[in-house]
């Protein structure tokens, strides 16, 4: 059985298969189309990882400063999810890419954040900063809560 055959049948057995190629430095007989979709798709999950991480952080803070009604009754559960929120996004942002990809979409992913912000407490939008009232900084200090 080839190896793009075993790609489709055996995923597992695929990986072993091609690891020990890479390792051998078996390039004739990788399977290159598949390894680089698996390359390329490792590198957009971990992306989309990094946007989540960056989002759920954005929202409970905005959550913390603005949703006056529950902070009594939440903040300390906000609290918990951004410390999760920011462990997880720290240990993606050991990598160097992974860290200058967070930057370059910081801005971006705010709107995301204030919409679902606004959707989670039936507040008006006005309520919420349109541009994003915390900095990169901010979002991965393990001491900023807003």
């Amino acid at each position: 059985m080839n190896t793009t055959t075993l790609y489709e049948q055996d995923f597992h057995e695929w990986l072993q298969i091609t690891l020990k190629q890479l390792r051998e430095r078996d390039t004739d007989n990788l399977d290159w189309e598949h390894l680089i979709e698996e390359i390329e798709g490792l590198a957009a999950s971990d992306r989309r990882a990094v946007d989540s991480y960056t989002i759920q952080i954005m929202i409970h803070l905005l959550l913390l400063q603005y949703w006056n009604a529950e902070h009594e009754r939440c903040a300390r559960g906000w609290r918990d999810e951004i410390d999760a929120f920011r462990l997880n996004l720290e240990q993606l942002l050991e990598s160097k890419i992974l860290y200058n990809y967070f930057l370059s979409q910081f801005e971006q992913n705010y709107p995301k954040a204030r919409r679902r912000a606004i959707t989670k407490t039936g507040l008006s939008g006005a309520t919420f900063p349109e541009q994003c009232p915390f900095t990169a900084e901010q979002v991965l200090d393990i001491n900023f809560f807003g």
